[in-house]
């Protein structure tokens, strides 16, 4: 929904979940108004450290923004998460969206207009696809009386207030997110340990944290044929984000329970 909004891919997405797992701020502007989103990392049972950073996120969030936009997902079943729906019926004014509209049947919608109506009482839901950018200039009015008046922030270049660094960095992720599956996207930690611009090619240097010799393992493939994919299709998205040519060097770490490491999460900017 970020992506769809602001015109230009700033979240990675993919269809596992605790795929977002820092907030990353978007903005839209136009000559009347300048709207300063945050998305947060996804409502999850802390199991880790990690976890528990990533919900410090949504709390911080929280104490510092004028509104809410609660965003479900129409494919997934409803989950009734009281504790931070409460926080921010007491606190802020908000707005209720469900998503991927497009992809379920009537009878599914109906459901869910039953269980948002029951859940959020007399509060309109506006019903949106990011994806094919159904109703999102609904979603921006409704999302604009919320915001107060004030000098604008930003300038009208500035789309977000991260660096290339952190997007290459989420690239590298979201191609570990598609490729593989099961326990490996979430053992995994990306960071950039160089990255060196040249007129013709920029030369990137990333490591990747595991936490198990056995996940490098999987991660390196027969002969390093699935670092080698990853690398490819990394460096393909990364060229289209910088729009340019790019060297891409990929190095498999790893880093035991890093998930609970309060030391190297800080590092990693956690």
């Amino acid at each position: 929904m970020l992506n769809a909004l602001i015109g230009q891919k700033l979240a990675i997405v993919t269809p596992k979940v605790q795929t977002t797992r820092h907030s990353i701020l978007g903005i839209i502007h136009t000559d009347s108004y300048q709207m300063i989103l945050t998305d947060t990392p996804g409502i999850i049972q802390p199991k880790y450290k990690l976890h528990e950073r990533m919900m410090h996120m949504i709390d911080d969030s929280l104490k510092h923004t004028d509104g809410a936009i609660l965003l479900f997902d129409a494919t997934l079943n409803f989950s009734n998460q009281t504790e931070i729906t409460d926080k921010i019926k007491d606190t802020l004014p908000f707005v209720v969206v469900l998503n991927k509209t497009d992809a379920v049947s009537e009878g599914r919608l109906k459901e869910w207009e039953i269980i948002l109506s029951k859940n959020f009482t007399n509060r309109k839901v506006i019903y949106i696809s990011a994806e094919k950018k159904i109703n999102l200039q609904q979603l921006i009015d409704e999302a604009y009386q919320l915001l107060p008046e004030h000098p604008p922030y930003y300038d009208q270049e500035t789309l977000t207030d991260r660096d290339v660094r952190f997007f290459i960095s989420e690239i590298i992720r979201e191609k570990i997110f598609l490729l593989f599956k099961q326990e490996i996207p979430y053992s995994t930690e990306v960071i950039i340990e160089e990255y060196k611009e040249d007129e013709k090619l920029d030369r990137i240097r990333a490591v990747i944290f595991v936490e198990r010799e056995s996940q490098k393992a999987i991660l390196l493939g027969k002969g390093g044929s699935a670092i080698k994919k990853l690398g490819t299709e990394s460096r393909i998205e990364i060229e289209k984000f910088v729009e340019k040519k790019i060297f891409l060097e990929l190095t498999v770490k790893i880093r035991e329970n890093w998930r609970n490491n309060a030391t190297l999460l800080k590092k990693l900017g956690y």
